[in-house]
């Protein structure tokens, strides 16, 4: 197969600079999206789960038939991800009572696992492999159980650990920091990498998130769930009409 086919066939964008923005613009969203129809519109984590995860199912559905790579289609289907990760991880940590600590260690089990069997049934996690409906299921399966260990980890280092808002966004940032840093200056796995960072930037948007719309005195600014997650979706709009994207192409 062609560098031509190869990319022709892959629906997932390359990963620039621009990817890693809009990544933390839209788990952001996802955290303000999924906190105003759960808690906003009080209809509660169970049902916005649901909700979320039929929107996921479409935009997921959609995603796996198309024959091309279209960067609207791939982000809404990301932003799905973080939504229903938004709502799924808050149902598991506080309506079933397991806890942040419970539920992010039956995330990243459930994660682990995924990435395993993956690599067991088609020898890659690569990012510039996913080029097959069974490439594509691995990846958005994977991506599902990131975005909602992530929301629980974030939850966890700010309310738990007692790290706050923004205390916890300078410790995932910082560690993101140190993965930029692997990326340039050591030869650690690229794909080991770019999941370390795809977890990690979760997290980082669930705080951010938080720190928007959660109240003064919790350490938030009390902005409207509404309004940031207009302008969250504003700005990720923008910048794909700005800054065209590319599909990945696998790189010999």
């Amino acid at each position: 197969m062609t560098a031509t086919t190869r990319h022709a066939l892959s629906k997932v964008p390359e990963v620039t600079l621009i990817f890693w923005i809009v990544k933390i613009a839209a788990t952001t969203l996802g955290e303000t999206g999924g906190d105003a129809v759960s808690m906003s519109m009080n209809l509660g984590y169970l049902v916005g789960t649901l909700i979320f995860a039929v929107l996921f199912l479409i935009a997921v559905t959609a995603q796996i038939r198309a024959k091309t790579f279209s960067p609207l289609l791939y982000w809404t289907t990301i932003i799905a991800t973080t939504t229903v990760g938004t709502t799924l991880a808050d149902f598991a940590d506080r309506s079933l009572g397991i806890g942040y600590a419970g539920g992010s260690s039956l995330l990243l089990a459930l994660l682990l696992i995924s990435l395993f069997v993956w690599y067991r049934s088609l020898g890659s996690v690569a990012v510039d492999t996913v080029s097959s409906p069974k490439a594509e299921m691995f990846y958005w399966v994977t991506i599902m159980f990131s975005q909602t260990l992530g929301t629980a980890l974030g939850d966890w280092m700010a309310d738990t650990a007692g790290f706050g808002y923004t205390g916890a966004a300078v410790v995932f940032g910082g560690l993101l920091a140190l993965i930029v840093a692997a990326y340039y200056w050591t030869n650690v796995s690229r794909t080991l990498l770019f999941w370390a960072a795809f977890i990690l930037t979760r997290p980082l948007g669930a705080v951010l998130g938080d720190f928007l719309d959660k109240p003064v005195s919790h350490g938030g600014l009390a902005l409207s769930r509404y309004s940031a997650s207009a302008a969250l979706l504003a700005f990720i709009l923008t910048a794909l009409l700005v800054y065209r994207q590319r599909a990945a192409s696998k790189a010999h």
